[in-house]
């Protein structure tokens, strides 16, 4: 036998007489004394029915009693699993609840012009759609085509101006915000100006965002129904324009309204307005309260590193900018990050490829809890309905046509009037809760046990008791059973049994 070997069977031997020695030491009770105790728990337990057994000295009584105690058991046990099952399938059950209050938080609102560029811009540089829509391609995915309008003269612009800033371009030759852009602008009786707007990218170029602030002391609120924000824009068609091979055939006014904590998120969110027409919308707040993982698909450990607040369109924006950065070295100024910012030959040569396998590969995914970006614990949207009317009216337009001296036909095809307020000073809860908690869980078992057994649990406590008492006294009875075999047995034995070998001899 190997040392290693030995050394093994020491140790067992070691440990098992050292457990010997221990339960050597417990008296081992006898027979008559555990049939004593089984008797003594039957009639004393307080599990219903057991006693009845027991106590009664007619057999068919004793069956009858035995029938009715094993029902009950069934019964129980089948219950439980029930509920054990409906629990660990994570039911929810939504709430709705409308809360009045004295004054509600405004929401922010982004406008953008439909027409995206400067005339003048566009003349001088017309393949500057094709690399807008290659910048742009970080927020909104769409397929460049090497067949697209400008293609070949965008290619041979990139060679040659490596310097090139498609970021100072679009500041200064996209859409712009001031007093000739923005005639009119009124909040809750105040006046508010293109100051009051902070200026954010998005895939229409250049966009203002009106009360979008971090600080909550900061934000607007009103405190009337049916007043808030009423604005006049001047799209001014002949100053800015855009490609309708692209799509973009519309004259006019996007906004899309969100919480003043996220960023503007266009893509099938946005209202429009055309031009020569009075949007009039109104909006009511939702707040909406997801359940984390089991019983929801949001997550709360989840962070947004350049963001205060977690929204799915945030998140979706760092996780492309974190694989772009990783793939491209360099960061769009699109995405939030602090990095390199990429230039044109990057944008079209790297981070246009990387965000179609990021697509492919389904890198950025938003949706269920196990996506890259879950559903937020915690969000408010404002759902609006929107309604129009012609503007101006006839009398009005000669008013507008002398203030602003500009032809009647003019300002039909170029003021846009858009007005948002609250229906009501109320917001609307929904609340997405647990169907059953642990506390209602353990209610419901106990409820069970105590209508089926009579049990509680003081009555699981005793069973467990004896049961651990009667595993305990069969430990004892067969360890103390189990022969030990010493090396000078086994050295007996085999010189009795080559001593019975040669008395055959």
């Amino acid at each position: 036998m190997e040392p290693t070997e030995k050394s093994k069977l020491h140790a067992e031997k070691g440990l098992l007489g050292r457990i010997k020695l221990f339960l050597s030491k417990k008296p081992l009770p006898s027979s008559t004394d555990r049939k004593k105790f089984d008797h003594d728990f039957a009639i004393s337990t307080s599990f219903h029915g057991v006693h009845n057994i027991v106590r009664n000295q007619s057999k068919i009584r004793k069956v009858i009693w035995l029938v009715v105690v094993l029902s009950s058991v069934s019964l129980v046990v089948w219950q439980i699993y029930s509920r054990l099952v409906n629990y660990f399938s994570w039911p929810t059950t939504t709430s709705i609840e409308v809360q009045y209050v004295e004054r509600i938080e405004f929401p922010a609102v982004t406008f953008c012009n439909l027409n995206r560029f400067q005339t003048d811009a566009v003349t001088k540089f017309g393949f500057i759609f094709f690399l807008w829509n290659i910048v742009s391609k970080v927020l909104h995915l769409q397929e460049i085509s090497a067949n697209a309008t400008g293609f070949k003269e965008a290619i041979d612009f990139l060679e040659s101006q490596q310097n090139f800033s498609i970021t100072d371009f679009i500041k200064k030759n996209g859409f712009y915000l001031n007093n000739s852009t923005l005639l009119a602008c009124d909040f809750f009786g105040k006046p508010c100006s293109s100051q009051d707007f902070a200026h954010v990218f998005t895939e229409y170029g250049n966009c203002f965002t009106f009360n979008y602030d971090e600080n909550i002391k900061a934000r607007r609120k009103v405190s009337v129904s049916g007043r808030g924000l009423n604005l006049l824009f001047n799209v001014n068609q002949m100053e800015f324009t855009d490609d309708p091979t692209l799509g973009f055939v519309d004259a006019g006014i996007i906004f899309v309204i969100h919480s003043p904590k996220k960023v503007p998120h266009f893509d099938g969110l946005g209202l429009s307005s055309p031009a020569g027409m009075h949007a009039r919308v109104t909006i009511r707040q939702v707040k909406t309260v997801h359940q984390e993982y089991p019983w929801g698909e949001c997550n709360p450990n989840i962070k947004l590193q350049n963001f205060g607040t977690y929204s799915r369109a945030g998140c979706l924006k760092e996780c492309k900018a974190r694989h772009i950065k990783k793939q491209c070295g360099c960061l769009p100024f699109l995405l939030p990050g602090n990095g390199i910012e990429c230039d044109l030959q990057k944008f079209y040569n790297c981070v246009s490829p990387t965000l179609d396998y990021i697509e492919i590969e389904g890198l950025c995914t938003m949706g269920t809890h196990n996506s890259s970006c879950p559903v937020p614990c915690e969000e408010t949207e404002y759902p609006a309905t929107i309604s129009y009317s012609t503007f101006p009216s006839q009398k009005a337009l000669k008013h507008l046509s002398k203030k602003l001296n500009q032809s009647q036909k003019y300002i039909r095809d170029n003021l846009v009037n858009i007005e948002i307020n609250y229906s009501d000073l109320n917001y609307k809860i929904t609340q997405q809760q647990k169907a059953v908690s642990v506390s209602e869980l353990l209610a419901d078992v106990g409820g069970q046990l105590g209508l089926f057994c009579g049990a509680s649990m003081i009555t699981v406590i005793e069973i467990i008791e004896y049961l651990v008492t009667n595993f305990y006294w069969i430990c004892i009875l067969f360890l103390l059973k189990i022969p030990a075999m010493t090396p000078g047995e086994h050295s007996a034995q085999d010189h009795l049994g080559n001593k019975n070998n040669i008395e055959e001899c």
